[in-house]
């Protein structure tokens, strides 16, 4: 059982940064794969980025390629979302998620979100 927190959302200006926190529990966070999503309203949840559980390619959405950077820190159970140029397009709540690996996200662990609003 994993439980995820985020943390870092709020009001930014366009061009702005901010940077998503997730703090997980559990001694296995090391061996989850983590990733950040995104739900805009009305709109599906959509795929932001993720990073496997060691090593490996690290994915990101077309949409976010370039701007955002996905990292994690395995002795603070954390994962971060570094998100520059922001757009008035990420507006969206931004959910973590932690699953045994990328491809099985859909079906893992999820935080309760946090808001995201880019003005113009």
């Amino acid at each position: 059982q994993v439980q995820l927190v985020e943390s870092g959302g709020g009001l930014v200006q366009a061009g702005g940064s901010l940077r998503l926190s997730c703090a997980a529990s559990g001694r296995t966070f090391s061996s989850y794969a983590m990733g950040w999503f995104r739900q805009a309203p009305g709109k599906e949840r959509e795929f932001v980025a993720a990073k496997p559980n060691s090593g490996g390619i690290t994915f990101y959405a077309d949409s976010v390629k370039g701007r955002f950077t996905i990292s994690r820190d395995n002795a603070k159970n954390t994962v971060y979302l570094q998100m520059n140029s922001l757009t008035p397009e990420d507006t969206a709540v931004y959910y973590c998620n932690a699953a045994p690996s990328i491809a099985t996200m859909m079906s893992g662990y999820w935080g309760q979100g946090t808001q995201v609003t880019v003005s113009a």
